[in-house]
């Protein structure tokens, strides 16, 4: 079982239990609302346009409603359950866990973190954090605007570091790569990343919108 399917069937188990009018991360939206996004990016290509073009989140959101009208929450979670739809390009082998492996987790932590009560960081083994650490690269993305130079660290395994924006003044993320993950993904206050730097560096970088 691939990283992807595995954290996506977890995903829902934790949907389920948290109920569709839950709190998410994701501001504004409810357990049912993640879901289905989740639907309609796997599923609904010509509406999932809308997730990267603003002109079109209105299209995007009539379709999520619904899919939520049709299906209901807990039948929405079983289509989702069983991954991108027929059609979907991200059905295609291998592209499923490229594309999808990421995105689940930090969805999975959405709806886990989302809460009141919020429950420890879990463990995913080195093999899911290494898969993890490798999709880290787009903090160069990410953090491409930020005026000081930032470096990620891997609590985890000495000395493994990714330079992600060069700098004179450096702040560096020190965390496990699931942590930094959900840092790099605009999950600030819920992701266990400790920056290091001076004071006035690491001030300007927390300046630095963020976000996926």
């Amino acid at each position: 079982m691939t990283f992807a399917h595995a954290e996506r069937l977890a995903l829902c188990d934790s949907a389920l239990s948290a109920g569709p009018r839950a709190p998410t991360l994701c501001e504004g939206w409810t357990v049912a609302d993640l879901v289905a996004h989740l639907h309609i990016r796997g599923s609904d290509p010509l509406a999932a346009l809308g997730i990267m073009v603003p002109p079109l989140a209105g299209l995007t959101k009539r379709h999520m409603d619904a899919a939520l009208a049709r299906y209901g929450f807990e039948g929405l979670l079983e289509v989702v359950r069983n991954g991108p739809g027929r059609w979907s390009p991200l059905r295609l082998p291998g592209v499923d866990e490229k594309v999808n492996g990421t995105e689940m987790f930090i969805h999975h932590e959405d709806i886990r973190r989302g809460g009141v009560v919020v429950p420890p960081p879990r463990e995913l083994g080195s093999a899911v954090e290494d898969a993890l650490w490798r999709s880290a690269r787009m903090a160069k993305f990410v953090f491409r605007s930020s005026s000081v130079g930032v470096v990620l660290e891997r609590s985890d395994v000495p000395g493994a570091e990714l330079r992600a924006k060069a700098g004179t003044r450096t702040v560096t993320l020190v965390g496990k790569p699931s942590e930094l993950t959900l840092y790099i993904a605009g999950r600030r206050e819920a992701a266990d990343v400790q920056l290091v730097g001076e004071p006035d560096a690491v001030a300007t970088f927390k300046s630095v919108r963020v976000g996926m």
